[in-house]
């Protein structure tokens, strides 16, 4: 998994405030960068030395600089073709191909003799584009996919067509990207918005966003507005790949069962209708020594997270998540409950899927 950022030459941020961005995501390891060259709100008289300060920053910085791009792109810089080779000796090495490349293009520009590596659009690509693409010999390594950003409320896209889209695509082995917006930076202009993929997005935390997109299974996540805080910066930088993460509440005052859940948990495969149950939890309770005694055995509502105490004989300390309402049972404590507004992420933790409890302080 790759994290990344996005500038806007001679839109809102000065080129200090470009440059100093990109300076301070690389320090925190963030390899990518995100940038557009078909705004129609960008001054047209700054556009050009602002770029070639981004182009400078992200050489020094050793990010890979992606643009969006349209045919008219080269003229915008004064490029003599529009093709991966010229765009790459200005210094772009990704290239987002928006409107005006039919299959045929896109299919050519994944041979370029160069690194160039070509991004499509992972929002509005279709089943019967991608087998034009591999008609016309398209070479699938150097595909990537990214999706859009949406900066007019309520024309984000759903959950359903974000995982429908990105689920095509990776079937064709595409990683695909997709987008977060900032809450306490600065939202890019002209509307102000954010610039979320989904439309879900719009009002999250970078935090919460981020991790919502990682257990949708994206490869590669962008914040999208013009300045994130150094907090979302470092939430972006420090989330981690490969796992459902959720906050929980703590039920019950244990330096023993924060030690517990410190560690990812594993679903087991054979999916249960009520709870999602931790492979590892019961050998886990066993090495850690953990007091299983009856305490707690409460109410077991959507979200609670439950340990077997002692009186469920072989299952004690077995680990769920509960996903619908379940009365109290002597032989099970209550250790925790996930967040009300991330409860949603409950229903992300498949079969086989890794996942985390965030206890909070």
């Amino acid at each position: 998994m790759a994290f990344g950022i996005s500038v806007y030459p001679g839109l809102d941020n000065t080129p200090e405030e470009n440059v100093s961005l990109i300076r301070r995501a690389a320090s925190l390891g963030v390899t990518r960068l995100f940038t557009s060259l078909h705004i129609p709100e960008h001054n047209k008289a700054a556009f050009a030395d602002e770029l070639h300060a981004i182009l400078d920053a992200a050489r020094d910085a050793r990010l890979d600089l992606i643009a969006d791009v349209t045919p008219e792109s080269a003229d915008i810089l004064g490029l003599s073709a529009c093709t991966p080779e010229a765009f790459h000796a200005f210094g772009i090495h990704t290239l987002r191909l928006d409107d005006g490349f039919d299959a045929s293009a896109v299919a050519s520009f994944t041979h370029s003799e160069t690194d160039a590596n070509i991004q499509i659009n992972a929002s509005t690509i279709s089943e019967s584009f991608l087998a034009e693409l591999s008609k016309n010999g398209a070479k699938f390594s150097r595909l990537e996919a990214l999706h859009n950003f949406y900066p007019r409320k309520n024309t984000g896209l759903s959950i359903r067509a974000f995982a429908e889209q990105t689920a095509l695509l990776q079937s064709f082995g595409i990683r695909v990207g997709a987008f977060v917006p900032t809450q306490k930076g600065k939202k890019r202009g002209p509307l102000f918005d954010g610039l979320p993929t989904l439309e879900l997005h719009r009002d999250f935390s970078v935090n919460l966003a981020v991790r919502h997109l990682i257990a949708l299974g994206v490869d590669d996540i962008f914040l999208s507005d013009s300045l994130p805080t150094n907090d979302e910066l470092s939430a972006l930088a420090n989330a981690i790949p490969d796992l459902v993460a959720l906050r929980a509440v703590p039920s019950v005052k244990s330096d023993a069962l924060r030690q517990f859940l410190s560690a990812p948990f594993t679903a087991r495969p054979d999916e249960s209708r009520d709870a999602v149950r931790a492979v590892e939890s019961r050998q886990r309770a066993k090495e850690l020594r953990l007091s299983l005694s009856p305490d707690h055995t409460a109410d077991r509502p959507f979200g609670a997270i439950t340990v077997d105490n002692v009186d469920y004989l072989r299952y004690a300390g077995e680990l769920q998540i509960i996903k619908r309402p379940l009365p109290a049972d002597p032989r099970t404590n209550v250790i925790a409950h996930i967040r009300e507004e991330e409860r949603f992420l409950i229903p992300c933790i498949g079969p086989g899927s890794a996942f985390r409890i965030l206890l909070d302080e």
